[in-house]
């Protein structure tokens, strides 16, 4: 049932943009700094059964669910995409909070994997894709060891998932290098229209 996303979305080309790509790229910390710099750019929060990571809240960050409440959403259409990322934890777009935030007439930013981009590319083709990425392959790295919240195994496991990752980059519209959140948060936020006024 995507009729309403693509009907609200149609008046309004790229009303919304998609942002994706490896892990550890900093896609949290850019969304964060867009939701800290750029007010005006309505953030989707996905739901996901993973445990919140300290200083996480719910409902900001993430919406923290369970599996069965998961399934759930997932059963009763309630997701605009979802998908198991690393091989454990589901993750996912509520829909309905993004169809009415186009309806609004907001710029809206969703932050989600690759696989979820591919899914929202066949629910709403009109949006923008775009792809956060490193610098090169050792500051990827670099980030994911310095993050520290991850085993040896789930670093081996998510730095395999990156190397995939990285090869889509040709599967969207705009590449934003993230070499400093503060230049990759504007160059973001220019391409919904929205300009830093300070």
């Amino acid at each position: 049932m995507s009729a309403p996303i693509e009907a609200g979305a149609a008046a309004a080309p790229a009303s919304v943009t998609v942002l994706a790509g490896p892990t550890a790229v900093g896609k949290g910390t850019v969304s964060a700094s867009i939701r800290a710099r750029y007010p005006q750019i309505w953030l989707s929060v996905s739901a996901t059964t993973r445990l919140p990571r300290r200083g996480e809240v719910d409902g900001v960050h993430y919406h923290f669910v369970s599996e069965d409440e998961f399934t759930r959403l997932v059963e009763t259409d309630q997701m605009l995409e979802w998908a198991v990322v690393h091989g454990r934890h589901r993750y996912g777009t509520p829909r309905a909070p993004v169809i009415r935030a186009v309806e609004e007439g907001h710029p809206v930013l969703l932050e989600i994997d690759l696989a979820g981009a591919r899914q929202v590319r066949e629910t709403l083709p009109e949006a923008r894709f775009v792809f956060l990425a490193p610098p090169d392959w050792d500051t990827l790295v670099s980030r994911l060891l310095g993050r520290g919240t991850e085993t040896a195994e789930e670093r081996e496991r998510r730095l395999a998932t990156a190397r995939v990752e990285l090869a889509a980059e040709s599967e969207f519209d705009v590449t934003i290098v993230n070499d400093r959140v503060e230049r990759a948060t504007d160059e973001l936020a220019a391409l919904l229209g929205v300009h830093d006024l300070t």
